[in-house]
């Protein structure tokens, strides 16, 4: 048990210990895969189609 105990301490410790990612870096790590994403399934009219589904889905 006392094994099991110092091992979550570890985890937790080493998670505080990890900075934390900047927004810009991460939009821009993304980006690109947002385009390819855009280009592969038809571009924005579908994005738009797909919102605007799930919009009417949840009631607004």
């Amino acid at each position: 048990m006392a094994d099991t105990a110092a091992r979550a301490f570890i985890r937790t410790r080493r998670r505080e210990a990890s900075p934390r990612r900047h927004p810009l870096v991460a939009t821009a790590m993304v980006l690109p895969l947002a385009a390819l994403l855009v280009f592969a399934f038809g571009g924005w009219d579908a994005v738009v189609t797909q919102a605007s589904s799930v919009g009417v889905m949840l009631g607004r």
